[in-house]
């Protein structure tokens, strides 16, 4: 009896039970004004599309067949179709699907054409799993993120790479969205990264993206380390500047410094061009501690985007008090219709990081 599976109608993840309450499904009147252009539709309906990806898995897990199924019911009302489901290889799991606008549904409902802002495919990437079949891979993933805040290592990353290029080449990177939740938040950042630097900028939406790790961490002491170091250096005399050459010419730092903009200039401005036009939407809880990092209020304040060449993102940030971490962490609380989400306009050290990290990473590190 304990592995008996509970009927879809009284299951929790239903979508009748948990999904969105003040939803209406899509009709011809979106036509005129096309809900996709809301905010908070849009991230309602993007936060469903990653939930179905969970529930694909655990219908795979709990052998579901298809009148049984628990994910169809978190894409149909949008009029949405299955078109390929990312399998990682190492166990047979699902974490990622293809949902493409699916024409002859919305014929059927008298809907001749897509919506304006709805995309032709959105490619969904779930997160971690605390279900056996599942679970190891996840973690293993989860910890390559911890140790080296990189998952190009991982077999998922180079499958959910393919499939966007895919099909960003069938159907334009501008009909296509990427998205994910937590760890699959992480992926859908990194691939993003990956092909912004070619020039292909696809909208991004990242809910609860991991944002500690080993790596940052001593990179932030590191760098702390040689600022202290350097203070001290400038308060010592140089060697150099006591130094006079034959022709009376004295020779000290300032012209070393001069020369350092032909090492490090143009060539590392020009790499990050790519990802600096790419602003993903951040979606973070402050009382969520593997994503609030993002939140981290540094800057002076500036409209959301790119400024002075520097990357950035849209960020909205949901505070609330007492909150526990599953809670704060978990996919629900974006279609909650009582979800208090503001935009935070600011610029983010921890997002600049994120997104100009791939631009001067090395070849030995890209293969980490």
């Amino acid at each position: 009896m304990a592995n008996q599976v509970v009927p879809r109608e009284c299951h929790p993840y239903a979508f009748h039970v948990s999904g969105p309450r003040k939803f209406t499904s899509l009709n011809w009147r979106d036509l005129i004004i096309s809900s996709w252009k809301d905010a908070n539709n849009k991230r309602t309906v993007i936060a469903c599309f990653i939930q179905a990806v969970y529930l694909l898995e655990i219908d795979r897990q709990e052998k579901r067949t298809h009148g049984t199924a628990l994910a169809p019911n978190w894409w149909i009302p949008f009029k949405y179709k299955p078109k390929q489901t990312l399998i990682d290889e190492r166990d047979g799991s699902i974490f990622g699907a293809i949902l493409e606008w699916d024409r002859s549904a919305a014929l059927a409902d008298l809907i001749p054409i897509r919506p304006s802002g709805a995309p032709r495919a959105v490619l969904a990437l779930r997160g971690t799993l605390l279900k056996s079949p599942t679970m190891r891979r996840d973690i293993e993933d989860d910890l390559r993120f911890l140790a080296w805040e990189s998952l190009k290592g991982s077999v998922r990353f180079k499958v959910a790479l393919e499939v966007l290029k895919s099909i960003c080449e069938k159907y334009g990177s501008n009909n296509v969205c990427i998205a994910g939740h937590s760890l699959g938040a992480g992926f859908a950042l990194q691939v993003g990264k990956e092909l912004a630097k070619e020039g292909t900028y696809v909208e991004a939406h990242l809910f609860n993206p991991p944002s500690v790790s080993l790596a940052m961490s001593l990179k932030t002491i590191g760098e702390k380390a040689e600022f202290v170091w350097n203070r001290l250096k400038s308060m010592l005399p140089s060697s150099s500047e006591a130094q006079i050459s034959n022709d009376g010419d004295k020779t000290s730092g300032v012209g070393l410094k001069s020369k350092m903009p032909q090492l490090s200039g143009s060539g590392l401005k020009d790499a990050s061009l790519g990802v600096a036009k790419w602003v993903p939407y951040l979606y973070v809880n402050n009382g969520d501690y593997i994503c609030c990092s993002y939140n981290d209020g540094a800057g002076s304040k500036v409209t959301v985007g790119t400024t002075n060449g520097q990357v950035a993102a849209k960020l909205f940030v949901v505070s609330k008090e007492k909150q526990k971490f599953l809670e704060a962490h978990g996919l629900e609380q974006w279609w909650s219709s009582d979800a208090e989400i503001q935009q935070v306009i600011h610029n983010s050290k921890l997002i600049s990081r994120q997104l100009r990290s791939l631009s001067t990473a090395t070849p030995s590190q890209l293969n980490s």
